[in-house]
C-alpha cells in the first residue's frame, strides 16, 4: 500500500457538510465512492477539516491509501471521472501510507463573503451573505483585529462542540474589499472550532450594523465559558458564505511534487 494526498474543492450546497452521516449525502462519502470505484482495497479518505453543511472548499486536504500504483496525474483525472460536477480532486501527490493531513495541519485560511446589496443576486445565492443594511466595515475590521493571537474562544463555538480544548491561534483577521459589493472576512489560524468562523462572522456583522457594541469580541472573549461568553457575541452567520480556502501541512521530507503544480 501507498499514500495518496488530495487538494479537494466542492460547492457544499447539496452536501450535509464533509463527515460520512447515515442516510445524507456528504463529500467525504461521495469521494470515498470514487476512490474505491479505482481500487476497492483503497482505506478511506482521512480528511483536514469537518466542514459543516452548505459550506464550501477550494483547498480541502485528503490523504488515503491505495495498492492500485496510479502516478497522481492519474490519480486526478480517474477520480474526477467517478464524482459529480460538484466536487473535484484538483491536485494529488505521493504520500507514506498511514499519513493523517488532519494531525500535520500548521495552518488554515477560511474566507467568509459578505455580498452588499439591497436586492438579492441569484448569482451569488449559495457563496455570500446578502446584507441589505448599511455596515461600518472600518469598525468591523478595528473590531476583526482583536481576534488575533492565541486567545481561548469558548464563547465562539455551536453547543455541539464538547472539546475541552478551546485555546486556538489566529494569525490573520481582517475585512477586505473584493469589489463595490462583496466584502470577505479572511481568518488564518492554527485551527478552528466548530462554528467558530460562522460566529465570528455574525458578531462582526452585528458590531458593523450597531447591533452590538464595539468591543464585544473582546468582552466574549474574556468569558470563554460558552453559557456566559456566548450571549456576549453575535449571530451565527449562514453557512453558505464561509469556504475553506487553504491548508498548510507539515509534509514529510522528500514528498514528490504535486500534480498538477
Amino acid at each position: 500500500m501507498h499514500g495518496v494526498l488530495l487538494e479537494v474543492a466542492y460547492d457544499g450546497t447539496n452536501f450535509s457538510g464533509w463527515a460520512t452521516q447515515p442516510g445524507r449525502r456528504t463529500v467525504q462519502e461521495t469521494l470515498d465512492g470514487a476512490i474505491k470505484a479505482l481500487d476497492p482495497n483503497a482505506s478511506a479518505g482521512r480528511g483536514t477539516s469537518r466542514t459543516d453543511a452548505g459550506v464550501h472548499a477550494e483547498g480541502q486536504r485528503v490523504a488515503f491509501d491505495a495498492s492500485l500504483p496510479l502516478p497522481p496525474r492519474g490519480w486526478v483525472l480517474a477520480l474526477n471521472s467517478h464524482l459529480p460536477d460538484d466536487v473535484a480532486v484538483r491536485s494529488a501527490r505521493e504520500i507514506h501510507a498511514g499519513y493523517n493531513p488532519r494531525f500535520a495541519s500548521k495552518k488554515k485560511r477560511y474566507r467568509y463573503r459578505l455580498l452588499l446589496d439591497r436586492v438579492r443576486d441569484p448569482l451569488l445565492h449559495h457563496r455570500a451573505w446578502r446584507i441589505g443594511w448599511p455596515l461600518d466595515l472600518e469598525k468591523m475590521n478595528r473590531e476583526a483585529a482583536q481576534i488575533i493571537g492565541t486567545h481561548d474562544f469558548g464563547a465562539f463555538r455551536s453547543a455541539h462542540d464538547e472539546r475541552q480544548e478551546t485555546v486556538r491561534t489566529i494569525s490573520r483577521s481582517e475585512i477586505t474589499r473584493e469589489n463595490e459589493r462583496i466584502v470577505g472576512f479572511v481568518i488564518e489560524g492554527n485551527a478552528f472550532l466548530y462554528n467558530m468562523v460562522r460566529i465570528l462572522t455574525g458578531t462582526l456583522v452585528d458590531v458593523g450594523r450597531n447591533k452590538l457594541n464595539e468591543g464585544a469580541i473582546t468582552r466574549a472573549l474574556q468569558n470563554p465559558l460558552r453559557a456566559e461568553g456566548r450571549k456576549l457575541a453575535g449571530m451565527t452567520a449562514p453557512a453558505h458564505g464561509l469556504t475553506l480556502e487553504t491548508i498548510d501541512l507539515d509534509l514529510p521530507e522528500g514528498t514528490s511534487e504535486s500534480w498538477p503544480r
